[in-house]
């Protein structure tokens, strides 16, 4: 008979201890307040197969293989599920400018928008070669 009880008794203990436990999990989930910066020297965000989609990139300067030199440059690209990065947004102290490039099929059909020095221009080029540029 003691046993019994005994087994009764814990029972009971066992059940409480898990009424306690299930009713600290099922609390609603609230988050924290907002962190205060997110900082890094690049973000990348990728999609579900793990491929990038979009980036954020501080890119120092240096020269091109023709020797230009080129300043720090801060360039945002968004890319397609292709890998084709089709708009650039790029910023720097010498210039700043706004790209979109055509489908990943197309290699020559782009719309630049650039603001360098004192000069602004929008350039608008089609596949089969048409280009037009407008500037103030």
């Amino acid at each position: 008979m003691k046993n019994q009880r005994a087994l009764i008794a814990l029972t009971i203990v066992n059940l409480a201890l898990l009424l306690l436990t299930l009713t600290q999990q099922m609390r609603p989930a609230f988050a924290e307040g907002p962190a205060p910066m997110l900082r890094g020297s690049g973000l990348e965000i990728v999609d579900g197969k793990g491929r990038v989609r979009a980036s954020i990139t501080v890119l120092p300067a240096g020269k091109s293989q023709a020797g230009d030199a080129y300043p720090e440059t801060v360039l945002l690209r968004l890319i397609t599920e292709r890998g084709r990065p089709s708009v650039k947004v790029s910023t720097s102290e010498e210039m700043s400018g706004l790209t979109l490039a055509g489908p990943t099929n197309t290699s020559d059909t782009y719309v630049m928008l650039q603001a360098k020095g004192e000069v602004s221009s929008l350039k608008m080029r089609n596949e089969d070669g048409h280009e037009q540029v407008l500037k103030p």
